[in-house]
């Protein structure tokens, strides 16, 4: 009987602890736009998997930093190209900026 209760507590333990990790958080579509230097500074954007590609006009003008707290897991900058770590968004933000243009 007490190997029952224990194991249930550790069972409500782990679903909490796998609850806490899960991150679903929902990027703000409108400020990444803003962040990559409005939809007039986006000349196209690609996705592969978790991976969001970008070109843009000017980089110069992509707020890299605050990309990243809005929840970019990281952020590479090739010529004028972002490849944004985003995750599952990143299908989403892609379909976002073609609804924009």
């Amino acid at each position: 009987m007490e190997y029952i209760i224990i194991g249930i507590i550790l069972l409500i333990v782990l679903l909490a602890i796998l609850k806490a990790n899960k991150k679903d958080v929902q990027i703000d579509l409108n400020k990444l736009v803003e962040y990559l230097g409005g939809k007039e500074n986006i000349v196209s954007t690609e996705t592969n998997l978790s991976r969001f590609k970008v070109t843009l006009k000017d980089v110069s003008l992509a707020n890299k930093e605050a990309i990243q707290k809005l929840g970019a897991k990281g952020i590479v900058e090739i010529d004028n190209q972002l490849k944004i770590i985003l995750g599952p968004e990143s299908k989403q933000l892609k379909k976002y900026i073609d609804d924009l243009k």
